[in-house]
């Protein structure tokens, strides 16, 4: 593993492997009475939220808490980043504090970049999203997901996506789960196709390791996993399409569309869902619908990134029952 991990783009396969393969072992964790293991011990971890998240943070400091971290919680509101102070000037006070890892979100593409090869600070950075650019944990408890849902818990381990049929459908242009899971679907051996309106396709697609469609009905009968999008209109500074009901009847998930997919294929949304704009309620509350279950993957996924970046070479269970029995 390397000392950072700022895009899913700078994982081998083998890395994926390795980092899905270990929070097989952390999700394991959470089925015991007592959802700890001593493993992080000592290391403090700083949570830098400049943008507001509800899943991304809990899930990184229930990640955090499990393997006994010491961890800060640090939001822009509140704090001096409202006065003027920079990033620069957090980063070294963090610094001069002695923190081991640095989880950042951040509205500005390449933040976290910024923040691991400046030298301002000499700590672990994790990249929990930055602007429209890249959300790397996203796309692992993604894949994490299918893995589970499509090949099996026990037949998945050592296991990459080869073959495996995915769409993703929405607002692709401000998306950093759709350049993450591109990414790293791509890597892991996966056939990925975007579908959006023509206006919510970002410049210069045709480089990406995917496929490009326009027509939602066509893509669903031949897909194993279909990942719907949020419309960020927080980061919309134009007219994408003309009206919500249009957009819903043109690339909205509801029942009938739903019927179309094959019986093995799943629904996935890496949330906060708008219901009744990008899926139905129908369809978010199936059994077919992994949302939930990517929340919960979640945990395991930032688990295991905390752990193989902070030192961890060994299986981790093992190390947790060695440990216990000293």
């Amino acid at each position: 593993m390397q000392r950072h991990l700022i895009s899913a783009a700078d994982l081998t396969r083998d890395d994926a492997v390795l980092i899905l393969d270990t929070a097989e072992e952390m999700a394991r964790v959470a089925d015991r009475p007592i959802k700890k293991l001593p493993t992080l011990r000592g290391r403090t971890v700083v949570n830098l939220f400049f943008e507001d998240s509800t899943r991304t943070r809990i899930s990184f400091e229930a990640a955090e808490k499990r393997l006994s971290a010491d961890v800060i919680n640090f939001t822009a509101k509140g704090s001096s980043v409202s006065k003027g102070e920079s990033l620069k000037d957090t980063a070294q006070t963090l610094e001069a504090m002695g923190v081991d890892a640095v989880v950042i979100r951040h509205g500005a593409s390449g933040a976290p970049y910024r923040l691991a090869t400046s030298g301002w600070i000499d700590a672990a950075v994790i990249n929990a999203g930055d602007g429209t650019h890249q959300h790397p944990t996203q796309a692992l408890l993604d894949a994490f997901t299918m893995r589970r849902r499509l090949i099996g818990r026990d037949a998945g381990i050592g296991q990459d996506l080869a073959g495996k049929r995915v769409t993703l459908v929405g607002d692709v242009l401000h998306s950093r789960v759709a350049r993450s899971n591109v990414d790293l679907l791509h890597t892991l051996g996966a056939e990925v196709t975007l579908v959006a309106p023509p206006t919510l396709v970002p410049v210069g697609v045709e480089t990406w390791p995917c496929e490009v469609s326009y027509d939602l009905d066509s893509t669903l009968p031949k897909s194993d996993a279909v990942m719907m999008l949020r419309v960020q209109r927080e980061r919309m500074n134009a007219a994408f399409f003309p009206t919500e009901r249009e957009y819903s009847r043109r690339y909205g998930l509801d029942g009938e569309r739903m019927a179309r997919m094959p019986e093995h294929a799943i629904v996935m949304h890496p949330g906060p869902m708008v219901r009744g704009m990008e899926i139905t309620a129908e369809v978010a509350d199936s059994d077919r619908c992994t949302v939930v279950e990517q929340v919960a993957n979640g945990v395991s996924i930032r688990m295991a990134v905390l752990y193989l970046l902070l030192g961890g070479n060994e299986p981790a269970v093992s190390h947790a029952r060695t440990t216990e029995e000293k």
